[in-house]
């Protein structure tokens, strides 16, 4: 989780320094400038990377949050598809693994009976 913050976190600061890298869409549905992309993906890396040292310290909250923060990385990152594509798919499988583990986290945690 936390890897997958900083990887959001490196395509925001790109996106806002505006890399020649990124290819320019036209008439695209969710289209917002590349600095207010950057912006989104920048803040939603950090909250990613805090997450994730949350759910290093084995709280149950933080498992629940962790799933509904790398569900909104992995949304951010599908809408993001036309602009960089490899990128942008390896992290939405990077936040899609990231979401199964931990559900299959909570799952042993409960048939533990802890």
């Amino acid at each position: 989780m936390i890897f997958g913050g900083v990887m959001a976190v490196f395509e925001g600061i790109a996106a806002i320094a505006q890399d020649d890298l990124f290819v320019a869409v036209r008439h695209y549905v969710f289209e917002f400038s590349l600095t207010g992309w950057g912006w989104v993906h920048l803040i939603l890396g950090i909250v990613v990377v805090l997450a994730g040292c949350a759910v290093l310290s084995g709280a149950l909250w933080a498992r629940f949050f962790g799933v509904f923060v790398a569900g909104l990385g992995a949304l951010a990152n599908f809408l993001w598809v036309p602009y960089y594509p490899l990128w942008a798919l390896t992290l939405v499988a990077v936040n899609v693994f990231v979401i199964w583990a931990l559900c299959a986290g909570m799952h042993r945690e409960a048939g533990d009976g802890a």
